[in-house]
């Protein structure tokens, strides 16, 4: 394993999903702050950025280009380059107590976004399944601040943390029909500083978490033990995905949201991404097919 550099210092508020795209061998990225959509072509270290319409809190690749994201306003298709956005529906209905945030498409092209509640007091979230017909489904309940959705190598077990309980759980994920089944704890991880935020899942089938106000990302066996940490100089890591040519480079996401002023100049690279090579890769990067 290679040092932590930095690959682009975009002085992101909280960055957030970083998004490998094989075809173009660039890294797509959020600011949900800013609001910002940014992409790090991986071969010059160029970075181009776009203002959405919405406060993009998590997004995937499209089959037919652009982006299907998880904004404040609801599931929507938007395509950067274009400015072209289409706002397809809000799955929480009524429900203003709670907003969309971290989300991944499954080996099988649906969008899964789960919600947090606004007051991080009660577990109102939910996590839903976008289809490729455009129509979406609560697939799990009973969350406070859902994060970290990530898929088995096979496709078969969905990933996602529920932050406030410093828990990772984990799903059978039906391939078929996107139902999801034995819930059940993957890793219980308040031994380790911080709280699970993003994550990603490598070839091995071993998840790579990073760690809000842990100042690290963490690599977890398939039985849930901790195998591996890489420590990073920002204490609000937010999450990280697997790319590059050969997807051996972990490109991880950082923030500056809510910290003082003097801690951000104790951290003067908060909010930037980094990027470190890894032994093992990671898996493509599923496109979702609505």
């Amino acid at each position: 394993m290679s040092d932590v550099v930095v690959a682009a210092n975009t002085e992101d508020v909280l960055g957030e999903v970083p998004v490998w795209d094989a075809d173009a061998q660039c890294l797509w990225w959020t600011d949900v702050f800013r609001p910002a959509i940014h992409r790090l072509d991986a071969a010059s270290g160029e970075v181009e950025s776009w203002t959405p319409p919405d406060k993009v809190h998590s997004f995937a690749l499209r089959q037919n280009d652009g982006l299907v994201i998880a904004g404040r306003k609801g599931f929507a298709r938007y395509d950067p380059v274009s400015g072209a956005y289409e706002l397809l529906h809000d799955p929480r209905g009524e429900n203003d107590g709670t907003m969309l945030n971290d989300g991944r498409a499954d080996r099988q092209g649906r969008f899964w976004a789960g919600t947090m509640d606004k007051m991080l007091k009660a577990p109102t979230g939910h996590l839903y399944r976008l289809d490729a017909d455009g129509t979406s489904h609560a697939e799990a309940d009973n969350i406070t601040l859902s994060n970290g959705v990530a898929f088995s190598p096979d496709g078969g077990t969905l990933y996602c943390a529920d932050s406030l309980l410093k828990t990772i759980f984990a799903y059978d994920l039906a391939a078929d029909s996107g139902a999801l089944a034995n819930k059940r704890v993957f890793a219980e991880t308040s031994a380790v500083p911080g709280i699970p935020d993003g994550a990603t899942v490598d070839a091995e089938g071993h998840l790579w978490s990073a760690r809000f106000d842990g100042n690290r990302v963490v690599r977890y066996a398939p039985d849930g033990s901790v195998v591996q940490e890489i420590e990073l100089p920002v204490s609000r890591v937010t999450s990280c995905a697997l790319g590059g040519p050969d997807l051996k480079t972990l490109y991880i996401t950082s923030a500056f949201f809510r910290l003082t002023d003097e801690q951000r100049a104790k951290q003067p690279l908060a909010g930037a991404l980094f990027a470190v090579q890894v032994d093992v890769p990671g898996v493509p990067e599923p496109r979702y097919k609505g």
